[in-house]
């Protein structure tokens, strides 16, 4: 399985937490080695499946014979009772992988489902909902492949790969006025790298307007009538830049937000406040 490296690693921390030096002792108390099972992971309510290589994995580097078959692809609506994955093969191996996989599992598929949720809360409406980096330590690649088999859209993924000028940042620099320069220099050392900047109120979001070489505008915390008002000063002094909602962005705002004519919306709560879904791993025999 073709996975990065980074998430072999988190597979493998995941398995040595749990396992420990010793390994499963209660299996290995109570079932014969011999024991073989067949065991599916159902979903105990409906949900977008995310996380099936990962769990897949975890068994496999648990037992390689174990034989593993998903039931759906990434993406996929998977219904109440339906299986996720069917498992064949040791029932010591099973059980030994089981949290772990489940663990994964319920995460992504967690974050998939409100995603999804998200998403059709602005169908029908030109807004992009982009993920953020509030995501949990290590798992940044999972979690924003979730977002995207919920069909949400992934923001940057690090501090390496977008420029998004913060108000700390602003802050620090001292004056709006010092920003052009430094997008000049930042135009010619990193060429085709976007260039975003905070702006936390409608003068901010004009002056930034008038600036050459930005190519969106963080609108922090404004109400859908600031963003009304943002985006009629971008449409006539600047078309091409972007204009991007941020800060505070719940389900229950989000109608309101995208029919201000706002191009893309940041969610936090995609990765931070996603549920777990509600998953179980069932045995269905021990001969």
């Amino acid at each position: 399985m073709n996975l990065p490296e980074s998430v072999g690693t988190l597979i493998d921390l995941a398995l040595s937490e749990d396992l420990g030096g010793t390994g499963d002792i209660t299996s290995r108390a109570f079932i014969p080695e011999a024991s073989r099972s067949h065991a599916r992971i159902v979903a105990r309510e409906a949900c977008i499946a995310s996380g099936l290589e990962v769990a897949i994995e975890v068994f496999r580097r648990v037992d390689p014979s174990l034989k593993v078959v998903p039931h759906c692809a990434e993406g996929d609506p998977v219904a109440k009772g339906s299986s996720l994955i069917d498992l064949h093969g040791s029932s010591r191996s099973i059980l030994s992988g089981e949290r772990t996989a489940l663990n994964f599992l319920g995460r992504l598929c967690g974050i998939a489902t409100q995603a999804h949720r998200y998403s059709d809360t602005v169908a029908g409406t030109k807004a992009l909902l982009l993920d953020t980096r509030k995501t949990t330590p290590g798992w940044r690649l999972l979690e924003k492949a979730a977002v995207k088999a919920g069909r949400c859209t992934n923001h940057r993924m690090g501090l390496y790969d977008a420029v998004l000028v913060k108000d700390n940042h602003l802050a620090a620099l001292g004056d709006l006025a010092l920003l052009p320069p430094v997008i000049d220099r930042l135009r010619t050392e990193h060429p085709g790298l976007p260039i975003e900047i905070e702006a936390d109120t409608l003068d901010q979001t004009e002056r930034l307007l008038g600036m050459k070489g930005i190519d969106v505008i963080l609108l922090d915390n404004m109400t859908p009538e600031q963003m009304c008002q943002a985006v009629t000063l971008r449409d006539s002094k600047a078309p091409a830049v972007l204009l991007e909602a941020s800060g505070g962005v719940t389900l229950e705002r989000l109608p309101a937000i995208a029919a201000t004519g706002i191009d893309r919306i940041s969610v936090g709560a995609l990765t931070h406040s996603a549920p777990h879904a509600d998953l179980s791993l069932e045995i269905a025999d021990v001969p």
